[in-house]
């Protein structure tokens, strides 16, 4: 009995001590909820039309679409109208660029754009150290925290039903979404290159895994439209200096 009465302190002691270290530890997190859903998710991400890239003004205000631009976004347009899906919604980055081309294709597709400011043109962390350079610190940061509820608001499976959704958005933005649709290094987005009005195509099972059907499609696009995309002009043609005959 005395034994016992001289082990209650002690274990009220140690009693004390292990709530002490419990409180200072971090709390568990809580188990990641399942993507639920029954039906497939067909997301299709159009990058922008070509714009004034020299316009100063703030890309919410300026850079609009030039006349290049608007003839990509009006092909576009008339892609997704035959699009062999029905098209259940419409969505635009925020931007002019994306905002202006969302509302061409609208018009082809009798939908009106609604807006995103997920969806916005950032920069996520590159490999690319001269990309980085330019970057003012915590951008890169706020980019990705940005992607990441873009991620979970669009890339989840469909709740009922299968549906088709136009998401207009930036090139940054898309080649992101689309690394990590490929579980590729997030850092890694920047060895992809797409082009004004391209299309790229992700679908989302309703199990939740991914499958990319498409990356960069401008085969809608004529080569007038195309060839000054991604590449410099190339030089001009020498004279042939093989004698005539």
């Amino acid at each position: 009995m005395r034994l016992l009465r001289a082990a209650v302190p002690v274990l009220m002691l140690l009693a004390t001590a292990v709530a002490a270290h419990a409180a200072d530890m971090p709390a568990a997190a809580p188990p990641a909820p399942t993507a639920a859903g029954r039906g497939v998710r067909t997301l299709v991400l159009v990058r922008h039309g070509l714009y004034d890239d020299a316009d100063p003004a703030d890309p919410d205000v300026g850079k609009a679409l030039t006349n290049d631009g608007r003839e990509q976004a009006a092909l576009t347009g008339i892609r997704l109208s035959n699009y062999p899906l029905h098209i259940d919604a419409l969505y635009a980055s925020t931007m002019t660029r994306a905002r202006q081309t969302a509302e061409i294709i609208g018009k082809a597709i009798h939908m009106t754009p609604q807006p995103s400011r997920l969806i916005r043109e950032c920069t996520p962390p590159t490999e690319r150290e001269d990309v980085m350079r330019d970057q003012k610190p915590g951008e890169p940061e706020a980019c990705v925290d940005t992607l990441e509820m873009a991620w979970a608001r669009f890339f989840r499976p469909s709740p009922a039903k299968d549906s088709t959704e136009v998401l207009v958005a930036h090139g940054n933005v898309i080649r992101w979404l689309t690394s990590k649709a490929l579980g590729l290094e997030s850092k890694n987005w920047l060895r992809m290159s797409i082009g004004n009005c391209s299309i790229t195509v992700i679908r989302v099972r309703p199990d939740g895994k991914f499958q990319v059907f498409a990356v960069g499609d401008i085969g809608h696009l004529p080569n007038r439209l195309q060839e000054r995309l991604w590449f410099p002009a190339p030089p001009a043609a020498r004279a042939d200096s093989t004698a005539k005959r």
